[in-house]
C-alpha cells in the first residue's frame, strides 16, 4: 500500500476556500492598520544565522531552522563543534529581528517615527500538536523612534480596531511593564543570576497557581518567595486591578506612571493590570501586554517594548515597540462573507462558440464578477453543489445559439439551484 502523501510534519496545505478565507482576514487587518497609519514593508525569509541567534530572540532561538552553508567539506563537517558552525543563514522564527534588521539598513530612507506592518510567515522547529505548527503567520504593527507611551497607545487601539473590525468583541489586554518586574525581584534580594528563572516561574501562574509559584521558585533558590506576594493578587478585572499598582512593590516606578498614563490615553480599550505577566521574549525592555477574550484560555496576540534591539544592530539606541497578532488562533474565530462581487459560472456546451465565451468572461470579470468556466457536466445536480460550495452565487448555460452579451444570459441562483 502506498504511503499518505502529506505536507511535512506542522505544516499545512489550505484548499480554495481555506485560502480564501484566510486572505479575506489578512485584508480586513491590512485595511485597519492602514487606516492607523502604518505602512507595509517586507523582508527575506532568511536572515544571517549571527543574527538570528544574537540572544535576542529569547527561547525561540533554540527553535530556529538553520540553512546549512554551501560548499560544505567533509573536512568542515568534521571539524565542526556545533550545528550551528554548519549554517550560515536561517529561516526567521519571528518578524521582529528582522525588522531590526530593516531598519539598520534603511534608517535613511524612513522617516523619524516609522509605523510599519509585517504580515508574513515564520518558522519554528516545534512540536507539533494541536494549533501548534512549523510554519505559520503574524500579523505585527512596530512603532520605531517614539520612546513615549503614545506608541503603546497607538499599537493598543489599532489592534482593537482590527479585532472588532473581524467580528471579535470582548477582547481585554494585559499590561505589565519589565521594568516593574525587575523592581519587585530586586526588592526581594532576588540576585540578577536567578531572575530570568524566576520570570519564568512567575509566568505559570495560570498552570499551576500561587502555591506552586513560590514553591518553584524557593526551590531555585529565591529565599524570600513567601514574602513576595503578600497583598499582590492573581490577575483581576477592571478597576480591581489597576489598585494592586498602589502597592508598595510597584507605586513609586516611573512604569507605574507610564501604565497610568496609558490607561487614561487608551480611552475605550479595556486595560487590566496584570503583575504576573512576563512574556518570554528576552528584549522586551518596558510596557508588556497580550490580548485576553473571557472565552479563550489563550492569548489572541501579544507585545511590549523592546528597546535595546535596534541598536544592536545600528550601534545607536533606538525606542521601538510592537503589537502581534495571533492571526493562526484568531482565523478559526472569525467568519466574514465573501467580499467580491458576484460569483457567476458559466457552463458551456461543447460545442459553444469560443470567442462568445471568452467575450462574456471578460465583460463578467470587468464588472467586478469573479467568473468560472465550466463544460456542463452530466450530474448538473453535484456541480452546483461544488460550486455553491466554492462562493458562486449564480450560473449560466451557453450552447452554439448563445449571443455576446451579458444582459441576455438567463441566470439562476445557485441557492436555489
Amino acid at each position: 500500500m502506498a504511503s499518505a502523501v502529506t505536507p511535512p510534519r506542522g505544516m499545512r496545505d489550505f484548499l480554495p476556500a481555506e485560502k480564501a478565507h484566510r486572505e479575506r482576514v489578512l485584508q480586513r487587518i491590512r485595511s485597519v492598520f492602514r487606516a492607523h497609519g502604518f505602512d507595509e514593508i517586507e523582508t527575506p525569509v532568511m536572515e544571517d544565522a549571527s543574527r538570528l541567534h544574537a540572544g535576542l530572540g529569547g527561547d525561540n532561538e533554540k527553535l530556529a531552522y538553520a540553512v546549512m552553508k554551501r560548499g560544505l567539506t567533509l573536512d568542515a563537517l568534521a571539524e565542526a563543534s556545533s550545528p550551528l558552525d554548519l549554517a550560515d543563514l536561517g529561516l526567521r522564527f519571528d518578524l521582529t529581528v528582522p525588522l531590526a534588521r530593516f531598519y539598520a539598513t534603511h534608517r535613511g530612507q524612513l522617516p523619524s517615527v516609522f509605523r510599519a506592518i509585517q504580515i508574513a510567515p515564520v518558522w519554528r522547529a516545534e512540536r507539533p500538536q494541536k494549533g501548534r505548527y512549523r510554519q505559520f503567520m503574524q500579523c505585527d504593527i512596530d512603532i520605531i523612534g517614539e520612546p513615549g507611551i503614545i506608541a503603546e497607545a497607538e499599537l493598543m487601539t489599532a489592534t482593537v480596531a482590527a479585532l472588532d473590525a473581524l467580528g471579535v468583541p470582548g477582547c481585554s489586554i494585559r499590561v505589565n511593564d519589565r521594568r516593574l518586574l525587575t523592581a519587585w525581584l530586586a526588592a526581594f534580594d532576588v540576585p540578577e543570576s536567578l531572575r530570568s528563572a524566576a520570570l519564568i516561574s512567575m509566568d505559570k501562574l495560570d498552570k499551576i497557581g500561587l502555591d506552586g509559584v513560590v514553591a518553584e521558585l524557593q526551590s531555585i533558590g529565591v529565599e524570600r518567595a513567601g514574602e513576595m506576594f503578600e497583598g499582590v493578587h492573581p490577575p483581576l478585572d477592571g478597576d480591581d486591578s489597576w489598585r494592586m499598582l498602589d502597592h508598595t512593590v510597584f507605586a513609586d516606578q516611573a512604569a507605574a506612571a507610564d501604565l497610568r498614563t496609558l490607561r487614561a490615553a487608551a480611552g475605550d480599550v479595556p486595560l487590566v493590570f496584570d503583575p504576573f505577566l512576563v512574556r518570554g521574549m528576552g528584549y522586551y525592555t518596558g510596557p508588556i501586554f497580550e490580548v485576553a477574550h473571557p472565552e479563550f484560555g489563550y492569548s489572541l496576540g501579544g507585545g511590549g517594548r523592546y528597546d535595546g534591539m535596534i541598536g544592536r544592530f545600528l550601534g545607536t539606541e533606538v525606542p521601538a515597540c510592537g503589537f502581534s497578532l495571533g492571526f493562526e488562533r484568531l482565523i478559526d474565530l472569525v467568519e466574514l462573507g465573501d467580499e467580491v462581487g458576484e460569483g457567476s459560472a458559466l457552463l458551456f456546451e461543447r460545442d459553444a462558440d469560443l470567442p462568445t465565451l471568452m467575450a462574456l468572461k471578460a465583460a463578467l470579470t470587468s464588472a467586478g464578477d469573479r467568473v468560472r468556466l465550466l463544460a456542463r457536466p452530466k450530474n448538473m445536480k453535484a456541480a452546483l453543489e461544488q460550486l455553491h460550495g466554492e462562493g458562486f452565487t449564480r450560473f449560466a448555460v451557453i450552447t452554439a445559439e448563445t449571443a455576446a452579451d451579458v444582459e441576455t444570459l438567463d441566470w439562476r441562483r445557485l441557492d436555489s439551484a
